[in-house]
C-alpha cells in the first residue's frame, strides 16, 4: 500500500476521497477538512478493543478486533464505493496504524486504488499547526470598534478578489457578549484550527490574507498559539467612521434577534456597564429603541478597544477614514494601495 505524508497528500488531495476511519467520536472532535468518516470500530469498540491492548496484550486485542470486523466488511467496502466513486482513496487512522492498514488491506481486495495516510491524524495535526505557524502567507489584520462592520467588509473583499480568511465565521461566533445571536454551536478548538489550516492552505501565498482582528478566544474556540502570534504583529489597517454609521450597522446585525437572548446578552454585561446603564439598555429594548441600546453597549465596547489598543503588538500601520458605510465601498478604499 502506497504511503502518503500530510505534505504530500495536500498536494493532490484532490485526486482522492480521504476516508478517516477512527471511532465516530474522534471523528467529532477534529479530523481532516474534507475527510468522510468510515469508522472500523464504533465507540465502545474502540474503548474494548483499547483495553484489551493495553491490558491484556495486542494479540488478545487484534483477535478481538477481527472478531468485531467480521461482519462489517461488506458494508465498510459499500459505504467506501459510495463515497468515492472514482475508486482512489486515502485512508487515515490516528497513528497510521492497525485501522487504516486492515481498511486500505480490505479496500484493495475491493479493486479501490488505495493509499495510507503516513502517521495518520497525529501527523496530520503536526503538519497543520506548523503550516499556520511558518506559512509564507502575509497576514493583513483588519482593525477597527465595535459596529465598524469589519465582517461585511471582509466579506466584501473577497468578492472583490482578495485572500480573507473569516475567523469569526469559522468559529460560529461574532467575538463579544451578543457573539453566538444567530450561530451554530461552536467547533472544537481543535476542529477550528483543522478548518483554519485548511481555509488558508488553499489561499495563494504571493498576495495578503485579510483576517479580522480578534482576541485569543473567539467565543469558547481558542486560536492557536502558532497563529495567534502571527496575528498579533501582523500590520493592522483601522478602519473609521461616525458613531451613527456603527449604531446603525449593529441595528441591522442584531435588531432581528429574539428580545430575550439581547436582554441576556447585556445582563452578561452588567459588571462592565454598571447597573443604571444595563437598566436604560433593557428598557430601550422593551420599546424597540435598539440605536440607543446600541449606543449604550459601545460605551463599554469602545472603552475595551482602545485600551486593547494600547497593549497590542501591531499597531495600525494605516488608517481608513470610511467615505462611505456600504461595505463594498469600505473594501474598496482598503484595497487601494493594500
Amino acid at each position: 500500500m502506497n504511503q502518503l505524508s500530510p505534505a504530500a497528500y495536500f498536494t493532490q488531495q484532490d485526486q482522492y476521497t480521504l476516508l478517516d476511519v477512527r471511532s465516530p467520536a474522534e471523528y467529532q472532535q477534529g479530523h481532516i477538512d474534507g475527510a468522510v468518516s468510515l469508522p472500523l470500530f464504533d465507540d465502545t469498540e474502540r474503548a474494548e478493543v483499547g483495553t484489551l491492548y493495553k491490558r491484556t496484550s495486542p494479540d488478545a486485542a487484534l483477535l478481538r478486533g477481527l472478531e468485531l470486523v467480521g461482519n462489517k466488511m461488506r458494508p465498510l467496502v459499500e459505504q467506501a464505493r459510495t463515497a468515492a466513486p472514482s475508486n482512489r482513496v486515502v485512508v487515515q487512522c490516528w497513528r497510521g496504524g492497525q485501522r487504516s492498514a486492515s481498511v486500505g488491506w480490505l479496500l484493495e481486495q475491493a479493486g479501490f486504488q488505495v493509499s495510507q495516510l503516513s502517521g495518520g491524524y497525529k501527523a496530520y495535526r503536526a503538519y497543520a499547526r506548523q503550516y499556520l505557524a511558518e506559512s509564507p502567507h502575509e497576514l493583513r489584520v483588519l482593525s477597527g470598534p465595535t459596529g465598524s462592520g469589519k465582517t461585511w467588509v471582509l466579506l466584501a473583499l473577497r468578492e472583490l478578489g482578495a485572500s480573507v480568511v473569516d475567523l469569526e465565521g469559522l468559529a460560529n461566533h461574532k467575538g463579544s457578549s451578543f457573539g453566538s445571536l444567530g450561530e451554530d454551536p461552536q467547533p472544537s478548538s481543535e476542529a477550528f484550527e483543522n478548518m483554519l489550516f485548511a481555509a488558508l492552505h488553499v489561499l495563494p501565498t504571493d498576495r495578503p490574507v485579510w483576517v479580522e482582528d480578534e482576541s485569543r478566544l473567539i467565543g469558547r474556540v481558542c486560536q492557536p498559539d502558532a497563529f495567534y502570534d502571527r496575528l498579533v504583529t501582523a500590520p493592522a489597517v483601522e478602519l473609521r467612521q461616525p458613531l451613527d454609521w456603527r449604531v446603525d450597522n449593529l441595528v441591522r446585525d442584531y435588531a432581528g434577534y429574539p428580545p430575550e437572548g439581547l436582554a441576556a446578552a447585556f445582563t452578561r454585561l452588567r459588571k462592565k456597564l454598571g447597573g443604571q446603564h444595563l437598566q436604560r439598555a433593557l428598557e430601550a429594548l422593551e420599546q424597540q429603541d435598539f440605536a440607543t441600546a446600541c449606543r449604550i453597549a459601545l460605551v463599554y465596547y469602545d472603552k475595551a478597544y482602545a485600551h486593547y489598543g494600547e497593549r497590542k503588538e501591531n499597531k495600525p500601520v494605516r488608517t481608513v477614514e470610511a467615505t462611505s458605510p456600504h461595505a463594498t465601498d469600505i473594501a474598496r478604499q482598503l484595497l487601494v494601495d493594500a
